[in-house]
């Protein structure tokens, strides 16, 4: 077990460095956008006047969360009135968001031209404005909640987690250095509002006076548009989901010799799944490789964003110029400081310390069988086994369980079947990840209700999941079939149910 002493194990608010950077550089943008620019101090107005609206203690407040600055503004609002952040992807499906808005307990939405969506919700509906702020201060605790976000849950129903204060008080302080953030750094604001990862790129560039910049283009489906944009605006730090960055790998080695980033970056972080080696090897042989830090990360929603890091390639490893061997596993790192570690005898992943989520609230199950405690220690089970090597780096061994990862989000298959089974011409589902012209995806295999199998079913249940599920939990493909492969106990066989069908002639 790793112990590690440090930073923010317990101390000051998140919102404390967020105020001693307003007071330091008022006039300083924090917040760039196409449309205008915010100063710190501006910022700090226009956060601290929903938190007057608001009023003390709100409890959960639901946001409408697109890639805007007044999500952002919504969120450090919400946090100085001392209440909990729900964010709510208007894309997603209505009667989805009205699931979270109760697991959550939700009693207002916020936002700035939201109230279509609060009608929807039946929620109150409070418009972001510009009036003048009475700046009143609510007294928090360590423990009250920041934020509730929802991972996948076998229920089929969104599972919510509950993220305290201290938690992503501590995960910030580290981060802050661990990226080396500074009032020099223009941070793309690429993550979606609705995942934990989007806080990586926020709060630790506005607790340390960078500019965190939002532009259309970093979303465009295009390469070579993101890559002009980000040359235009001069971005330092990019943030990108490992399946992103695979394939802006390959755009980079595709485009012919000479292809490179931009020179403004210098760190590129990636997470959320294990790094391809072929990548990394692809990576390595760009000139641009020795000079930008390639950061890998590790974490989990209830462990509260980056618990391990390691420098992969770049100016912070012993060879900056090294070409990575494409037999090589890619090490998730060591733990942060703020991060206690325990590898069970079977190897799996136990995280500890001030960053651990408070639970699930209504699943007291769940919560007890992911949040254990050992030797008067809480700790969250990861579910990914791991390895430590003789200088305490960690290497991913892969999951005990059957959770898999799509677009750097982990997914639980037994909620997609759960939603493919709400169907009337469903009776059997086994839902699992393959990997589909490069990178991770679901794929489903359906035995009909009645009848034989009916080739229109398949299309039918694409359209009928993506009515109520998020899209990465939409599978890449259905197959209708006779049978699923059942083990000894009468349980469907997920892997060779697949293994069955996928290969089966056709």
């Amino acid at each position: 077990m790793s112990k590690n002493g440090g930073i923010n194990r317990s101390g000051s608010d998140l919102l404390d460095a967020f105020a001693e950077t307003v007071l330091r550089w008022p006039e300083r943008a924090a917040i760039e956008s196409p449309e205008h620019t915010l100063s710190y101090q501006q910022l700090a107005l226009s956060a601290q006047r929903l938190a007057d609206r608001l009023g003390g203690r709100p409890g959960p407040v639901a946001v409408s969360a697109g890639h805007r600055p007044d999500t952002v503004v919504a969120l450090l609002g919400i946090l100085m009135a001392g209440g909990a952040y729900v964010p709510l992807d208007p894309g997603f499906p209505v009667e989805r968001q009205q699931r979270m808005v109760e697991a959550a307990g939700c009693r207002l939405l916020a936002g700035r031209g939201a109230g279509a969506q609060a009608d929807q919700l039946g929620l109150p509906y409070l418009e972001l404005d510009d009036e003048p702020a009475a700046g009143t201060a609510t007294a928090v605790a360590p423990g009250d909640p920041a934020y509730v976000l929802f991972t996948s849950g076998s229920t089929g129903q969104p599972k919510p987690v509950v993220t305290p204060r201290r938690a992503i008080s501590a995960a910030v302080g580290s981060l802050r250095d661990l990226f080396e953030v500074g009032p020099d750094d223009r941070v793309l604001q690429f993550a979606s509002l609705n995942w934990d990862t989007c806080f990586e790129e926020i709060l630790p560039t506005l607790t340390a006076g960078g500019r965190l910049v939002f532009d259309p283009e970093a979303h465009s489906a295009s390469f070579a548009r993101l890559l002009r944009m980000v040359e235009r605006r001069g971005i330092t730090v990019l943030d990108l989901p490992t399946a992103f960055w695979h394939e802006l790998v390959l755009h980079l080695t595709e485009d012919g010799e000479g292809a490179e980033l931009p020179p403004s970056i210098r760190l590129v972080v990636i997470g959320g799944e294990a790094a391809n080696p072929a990548r990394l090897a692809d990576w390595s042989r760009l000139k641009s490789s020795s000079r930008i830090r390639l950061l890998n990360t590790y974490g989990c929603t209830e462990t509260t964003l980056i618990t391990h890091a390691v420098d992969l390639l770049g100016p912070r490893t012993r060879q900056p110029g090294r070409v990575w061997d494409p037999t090589e596993r890619a090490p998730i790192g060591r733990a942060l400081p703020h991060v206690d570690e325990l590898l069970t005898s079977d190897g799996e992943l136990l995280i500890g310390g001030p960053a651990v989520a408070t639970g699930y609230p209504g699943l007291p199950e769940a919560t007890a069988e992911r949040f254990v405690l050992r030797d008067g220690q809480r700790w969250f089970r990861t579910g990914d086994r791991a390895a430590r090597d003789q200088d305490g780096v960690l290497t991913p061994l892969g999951r005990l369980d059957h959770e898999v990862k799509i677009r750097g989000i982990r997914v639980d298959p037994a909620e997609v079947e759960a939603g493919l089974g709400t169907h009337p011409g469903v009776g059997a589902a086994a839902v699992t990840a393959t990997t589909l012209a490069g990178r991770a995806a679901l794929v489903a295999y359906v035995v009909p209700r009645t009848g034989g199998p009916d080739p229109a079913l398949a299309t039918e249940l694409l359209l009928y999941l993506r009515e109520r599920l998020p899209g990465h939990l939409v599978p890449s493909r259905i197959a209708v079939v006779p049978d699923l492969v059942r083990t000894a106990s009468g349980k469907v066989d997920r892997a060779a149910s697949h293994h069955l069908h996928s290969t089966a002639p056709r």
